[in-house]
């Protein structure tokens, strides 16, 4: 994922969101591994009982739960990366199928708004006139608030930079 800038354009802020990973894939292969090893043990405990359909119950189960960790794991390969400098902020945020969206917002007129006290459903937003990006989703609130006070300090320092030149 490349921003493109002027080469003497001062960096104040360049951050790259991403989400926690759930699992590793070592860690993954483990837990599919066990899964398969219990339902497969409990399902051959039935099948002596005359009751052999449990293990196509058991293998949806398995289906169900491989399916859970894949989706989980698509939104985690989402990215979003913001750049602050004198001039500009500059957002991308590539989703888990890799779309892409940009915005570009004058760095002298934009706000870092984030709801107090902060909770999950406060949401992290630079705000431009009437228009607002919400980005961290995928953050904790912890992490929205640390990022919100990041992004203040670095907007406070580019806009210095703007006044003294």
């Amino acid at each position: 994922m490349t921003m493109t800038e002027p080469a003497n354009e001062i960096i104040y802020m360049d951050a790259v969101l991403t989400p926690n990973a759930s699992l590793s894939p070592h860690a993954f292969r483990l837990v599919m591994g066990l899964a398969i090893a219990m339902s497969l043990v409990s399902s051959l405990m039935f099948t002596p009982m005359g009751a052999w359909p449990v293990m196509g119950f058991f293998a949806l189960d398995l289906f169900a739960i491989w399916f859970a960790f894949r989706w989980v794991r698509r939104r985690a390969r989402q990215e979003t990366r913001v750049r602050v400098t004198a001039n500009r902020i500059l957002m991308h945020h590539r989703d888990g199928e890799g779309r892409e969206k940009r915005a570009e917002i004058p760095s002298a007129f934009a706000r870092v708004e984030l709801d107090e006290p902060v909770r999950p459903t406060s949401w992290l937003r630079i705000e431009h006139g009437r228009t607002a990006y919400i980005i961290g989703r995928f953050l904790t609130p912890k992490e929205r608030k640390t990022l919100a006070e990041g992004l203040r300090n670095a907007l406070q320092r580019a806009r210095s930079e703007r006044h003294s030149a």
